[in-house]
């Protein structure tokens, strides 16, 4: 059974996704179990059958039922599962840099990464549909507030690379960086009108995850960009954008998360194309002006970064 599940590393249908899945059908007393689970999430499945139970309110027998259901072999598999997942989510670079360390006849280092990130970048195209994009899109071009562009320790660099395309593209847009204890003070402008743009990671930030989730409780829209094994955002979002973030290195990449901000902003151009190019046209005239630039001819166009 446990062959026929996958691996945790590339399987789609995680516990949580088991449990949540709406072809699940379910019992009154597996309801409860579902509930208990989810309630606490992971941790109320890594006690004892019994205490899962109590909590439950049910039969231990019913438990052990329930997880058989789920494609278990037991209790004990279903927790291997769960701990599996939870040491997935949780890998630091000091953890793996034993399990990843190059051969000693390998040439060069720098060579195989590149070769494992051109794979994970490949990776990418199948794990968000099209219409994420399209969504995410719509958020951020329709917003009638504020979007605010939220990162972590290390994908805060991603997120102000975006908030500095969005910034040619409108009005509005605000890139918090490294979040700060004033950074929380924005919390209380947020509405309904605003969206949140946030990156979050495996080994997710505590600061970011709880910015996040204040900024939905005050109906801010979210749009997530996170891993497979989804940040606790995810269960605020609108639009999830999900990137595979393993390769040949300690550290996980967020090359993956750039090439999903770039696709986004492709596709933005071609959906928005005239309104967008007579913002841009507005910025060119203005850093001509004050000679922002070394254009060659002075030509107004979107493909400078600068």
């Amino acid at each position: 059974m446990a062959e026929e599940r996958g691996l945790v590393e590339g399987r789609a249908m995680r516990i949580r996704d088991m449990l949540t899945d709406s072809g699940l059908t379910l019992t009154p007393s597996e309801a409860k179990i579902v509930q208990a689970l989810l309630g606490d999430y992971p941790l109320s499945g890594l006690g004892t059958v019994s205490s899962l139970a109590k909590k439950a309110a049910v039969s231990d027998p019913t438990v052990v039922r329930f997880v058989v259901k789920l494609g278990f072999e037991g209790f004990p598999d279903f927790q291997s599962q769960l701990l599996a997942e939870v040491e997935a989510r949780l890998h630091s670079p000091l953890l793996m840099m034993e399990a990843k360390r190059p051969a000693s006849g390998d040439a060069s280092v720098a060579q195989s990464y590149l070769g494992s990130i051109g794979a994970v970048v490949g990776d990418t195209v199948g794990l968000v549909p099209a219409q994420n994009y399209e969504r995410a899109i719509r958020l951020i071009a329709d917003a009638k507030g504020k979007v605010v562009v939220l990162g972590g320790r290390f994908s805060r660099h991603v997120a102000g690379m975006l908030a500095a395309y969005l910034v040619q593209f409108r009005p509005g847009v605000r890139d918090l960086g490294r979040l700060g204890p004033e950074a929380f003070d924005l919390l209380v402008d947020l509405d309904k009108r605003d969206v949140l743009v946030v990156f979050d990671y495996r080994r997710y930030q505590a600061d970011v995850v709880q910015f996040a989730r204040q900024a939905a409780a005050r109906g801010a829209r979210i749009v997530l960009f996170t891993d497979a094994w989804l940040s606790p955002i995810a269960e605020g979002a609108e639009v999830v954008m999900v990137a595979p973030i393993e390769a040949a290195s300690p550290y996980d990449t967020l090359v993956p998360a750039v090439a999903q901000v770039e696709a986004l902003v492709a596709q933005l151009l071609a959906t928005e194309d005239s309104a967008l190019r007579r913002r841009v046209e507005d910025i060119e005239q203005v850093r001509r002006q004050n000679a922002v630039t070394l254009d060659g001819d002075g030509a107004p166009g979107i493909s400078e970064q600068t």
